[in-house]
């Protein structure tokens, strides 16, 4: 009979107007699927721009929302969630999921892990898909311990995480950012620096050697002073700025790709257990009732919340 469920669709490609909370069911999983009833959806630039014009394979209408928190409350046969066994009313948290802007949904088994403890069902909904990107940008540029990288974004979501990650591993981070997003970039172990002219003289002026380079925002002038500070284009990323990475010779990755979407699904375990240690956080904005999920995307995409969206059934 499946579990009756509404949720959050795009009936036609373009903005967040263009969608429509309308009723579902979500279906009795079967073989190595699970049921969770959604506490919190998770809220990303991507829910947006991925219906934003017609892509290659994607029919409409299109499910909005790619990460949920919640608990379990149909598991299939013989089945085993992403962290191990599971039972009825586990908390949990999914990623890469279709249709999280929901009550309820059915995914696969191997998508839900088990909720960190430390965080809210709120906060955990926005663990995954931020964390995941930031250790993939890590690991894209080989950073290591004692190095020092610039990352040009550091006080956004993919941002912080990137700050966590790092001092965790003995990075030292240089962190573009608004004047007011200084201490948040402070507060996570990140030197502070405010983008804008000048930009690369008063990276130098610190005197550090710039080893690597992180892009979360796609500026010309992050991909401009980044060039400039880091030799090894091998050693510049960037999530934001595709064009210029294929002008310019350096990488660009996006969950899309089959090596990101394969190296992010294995870091999942790993930012589950570090957030379940308590050494990683997700700095949490504002959350908003699920049927005000449009007016919601509009705050994500035209300011600056301060830090991550959620949408509550």
């Amino acid at each position: 009979m499946g579990l009756a469920a509404r949720h959050w669709v795009a009936l036609e490609w373009g903005g967040p107007q263009r969608w429509r909370l309308v009723d579902t069911t979500a279906p009795d999983p079967g073989p190595g699927e699970v049921t969770i009833r959604v506490r919190a959806a998770g809220m990303n630039p991507a829910d947006r721009k991925h219906v934003a014009a017609p892509r290659p394979g994607v029919a409409l209408p299109v499910p909005i929302g790619y990460e949920v928190s919640g608990e379990l409350v149909a598991i299939g046969p013989d089945t085993r969630i992403g962290s191990g066994e599971a039972r009825l009313g586990d908390e949990v948290i999914a990623f890469r999921v279709q249709g999280g802007y929901a009550t309820a949904l059915t995914v696969p088994a191997e998508k839900a892990f088990r909720k960190p403890a430390p965080l809210s069902h709120a906060e955990a909904a926005n663990l995954l898909l931020a964390g995941t990107t930031a250790a993939e940008m890590l690991e894209r540029v080989h950073a290591d311990a004692g190095e020092t990288v610039l990352l040009h974004g550091a006080s956004g979501a993919v941002g912080v995480m990137v700050l966590q990650l790092a001092a965790l591993r003995g990075i030292r981070v240089i962190g573009t950012a608004s004047s007011a997003g200084a201490e948040r970039v402070r507060r996570f172990g990140g030197i502070p620096m405010v983008y804008g002219s000048g930009l690369q003289e008063r990276v130098q002026a610190l005197g550090l050697r710039v080893d690597a380079a992180l892009d979360a925002v796609g500026t010309d002038e992050a991909v401009a002073v980044s060039l400039a500070l880091v030799d090894d284009r091998e050693r510049i990323v960037t999530i934001a700025a595709p064009r210029a990475a294929a002008e310019h010779g350096f990488r660009s990755i996006a969950g899309s790709q089959p090596d990101s979407a394969a190296f992010r699904d294995g870091f999942r375990g790993e930012l589950v257990r570090l957030a379940d240690e308590g050494r990683l956080t997700v700095p949490l904005a504002r959350t908003w009732p699920l049927g005000d999920a449009v007016e919601a995307t509009r705050l994500l995409a035209e300011e600056h919340p301060g830090g991550k969206l959620a949408l509550i059934p």
